[in-house]
């Protein structure tokens, strides 16, 4: 394993997470269903490194339909799939090779999803230290009234989207490319 500074690496990450349009998942109760990851250089925006797991839900344990169809994970990936300690203890081991790294995502949302679930599983969060708003970064930088998605950020800029939207990989991948492009050009 590499071990590189404190200030060497930026870890981005997005979640998906269970969810409904019609109520029966209230939000206080939204679990974490994907993380996906990207170890980036912060100087330069390049990806070192990746994370991708399906988590199982305990709470409301079967998808419905606007998540399965909003995220594209189907139902037989989260019943396969650890449950939130068991993924989060592998999470951690990944962590281990960027001591001190920062921790980074699109908006508030995944670090309070994280601080809902770990609390829920009575475990301490994977990432101890600050958080970075990459989305509040980016919208600063471009000089934009408002904040915009990772899709319409990356239009904005006259790139395209890659991969699937709202699957946590494929948004952590185009985040570390927004970073990349915005904040470290």
């Amino acid at each position: 394993m590499v071990h590189r500074p404190m200030t060497e690496t930026i870890i981005i990450v997005d979640l998906e997470a269970t969810c409904c349009d019609q109520g029966t998942v209230p939000r206080d109760e939204m679990e974490i269903i994907e993380i996906g990851a990207v170890a980036t250089e912060i100087r330069t925006g390049e990806a070192i490194s990746e994370f991708q797991s399906f988590v199982r839900p305990v709470r409301n344990p079967l998808l419905t339909d606007f998540c399965r169809e909003l995220t594209t994970i189907r139902q037989k990936d989260v019943d396969a799939a650890d449950g939130y300690p068991d993924v989060i203890s592998r999470f951690s081991d990944w962590l281990k090779q960027w001591p001190g790294h920062q921790f980074g995502s699109w908006g508030d949302y995944d670090r309070r999803q994280f601080e809902k679930d770990s609390a829920f599983h009575d475990m301490d969060l994977p990432f101890p230290g600050k958080h970075r708003n990459i989305k509040r970064e980016v919208a600063t930088e471009l000089k934009l009234r408002k904040p915009m998605g990772v899709a319409g950020t990356l239009a904005k800029l006259g790139m395209k989207f890659d991969g699937v939207a709202h699957r946590g990989i494929d948004d952590a991948r185009n985040i570390a490319f927004l970073y990349k492009s915005v904040l470290c050009a």
